[in-house]
């Protein structure tokens, strides 16, 4: 497996994405045993950083390979001292986070974890970790607090979790921390999630999946249903996602994969392997400036007025992510006159695009493909005129040749065609280089 090459400074020479696939769903040690699984070098830091906040009473890190729906892949667990000859405990979706039932100590010899926020913050902020790896802990732990500080309603230095009253979600969160700090300024996105459904069994009663701190923190995110029950995103998961991810962040468009992981629980779903998939790339390795990657859109109505069509495609155009539009004319079916009307959008906000021509126009169907193109790169330039200043483009073709426009709105000022190619064809002439 190619992974990214460490640039001999604790970064790496590259601009890192990484897209997390929730095929099963995540909780905090399927989101570390993918990640440790794409990016094997990060496990020295990870099991130092662990080291250095765990007692040794509290249990041995495994790391262990095994499959899920046939994929070979990796598990992440804290096995405590009793449990040493048993297999590893992983995430279940039912699993040790118990939404509200405090956890005591497995047996006499584990030590009982801290339970309320402020001490968890002491001991992640004492502990001598890796540079970053603690306030990126805090940020995930913070985001949980704040969750459990809404649903509970009391003060986050109030917030006493459940869900993270043991060794094992503690050891979830600081390797995360020690995960995420280590890829710097990666950026990242994570697929649709999956919604899951029926109960959770809490102090306060059997509530409903997702459970409501986890319900919380996945504000702004898309759910499905994909049709498998169970809570498929912990509370710990989903503390990570805020975290880390924009709401709105999409898998790039166009990059390349440097690596890729699979992390599992230990639950057999149906139909599924019950893993999380993560993918790092490289958007550094992306084309250059002056090439990009855009979603043509295109659909044909043939029952509007031309002034519902100029109407709608003035709203279309001035739409965030609307690159351009063209209209054109055509014989349809039964040689009935429609429009065509084509976009060009930027790949982000494509959905929304989409929505909007459904919204705005008769038609009941809108088609896009992906696109590459190539741009030559725009500076603004100004140059005195009869009707005052008027702003140019120039652009540098590849053959080092140098042409400019003046801007429509401009020379839309003077009166007459022949007034407006004569000032055009002075202006864009006398500058060229």
């Amino acid at each position: 497996m190619r992974t990214p090459r460490d640039n001999g400074q604790g970064g790496m020479d590259i601009r890192r994405h990484v897209h997390l696939d929730a095929v099963g769903g995540i909780a905090g040690d399927m989101f570390v045993a993918a990640m440790l699984d794409a990016l094997p070098d990060l496990e020295a830091r990870v099991r130092a950083d662990l080291a250095a906040v765990l007692p040794v009473a509290a249990g041995r890190i495994d790391i262990t390979r095994g499959t899920s729906g046939g994929l070979a892949v990796r598990r992440f667990a804290l096995v405590s001292p009793v449990d040493r000859d048993d297999p590893p405990r992983g995430h279940a979706h039912d699993h040790r986070h118990d939404h509200g039932h405090p956890r005591g100590p497995v047996d006499g010899a584990r030590p009982s974890a801290p339970v309320g926020y402020d001490d968890i913050v002491a001991l992640i902020r004492a502990a001598p970790l890796a540079p970053g790896s603690a306030e990126a802990a805090l940020g995930i732990l913070r985001r949980l607090g704040e969750a459990e500080s809404r649903v509970h309603g009391v003060p986050l230095s109030a917030v006493h979790f459940h869900e993270i009253a043991d060794w094992d979600s503690l050891a979830d969160v600081t390797a995360a921390g020690s995960i995420i700090a280590a890829l710097g300024e990666a950026t990242w996105s994570v697929s649709d999630l999956p919604r899951g459904g029926g109960r959770v069994r809490t102090r306060h009663g059997l509530l409903p999946v997702p459970a409501p701190a986890t319900t919380l923190l996945l504000e702004g995110f898309r759910l499905v249903d994909d049709g498998v029950a169970g809570e498929r995103v912990t509370p710990t998961g989903a503390a990570i996602l805020a975290h880390l991810v924009d709401a709105d962040a999409r898998a790039p468009v166009s990059a390349r994969l440097l690596a890729s992981g699979l992390g599992a629980g230990t639950r057999e779903l149906p139909g599924m392997p019950n893993i999380l998939r993560a993918m790092v790339h490289d958007i550094a390795a992306r084309p250059l400036p002056t090439r990009d990657a855009v979603f043509v859109v295109a659909f044909d109505v043939d029952d509007m007025t031309g002034e519902e069509i100029g109407h709608a495609a003035e709203r279309l155009r001035a739409t965030p992510g609307v690159f351009d539009l063209a209209l054109a004319a055509h014989l349809g079916k039964k040689s009935r006159p429609l429009t065509t009307f084509r976009l060009l959008v930027d790949p982000a906000r494509r959905d929304e695009v989409v929505d909007l021509c459904l919204v705005e126009t008769s038609t009941i169907g809108v088609r896009w493909h992906m696109a590459e193109r190539r741009v030559l790169d725009r500076r603004a330039e100004t140059a005195a005129g009869s009707g005052g200043s008027l702003r140019l483009k120039a652009v540098t073709r590849p053959d080092g040749s140098v042409t400019r426009k003046v801007e429509a709105d401009d020379i839309g000022r003077l009166d007459g065609l022949a007034a407006r190619r004569r000032m055009a064809h002075l202006m864009e002439r006398n500058h060229d280089d």
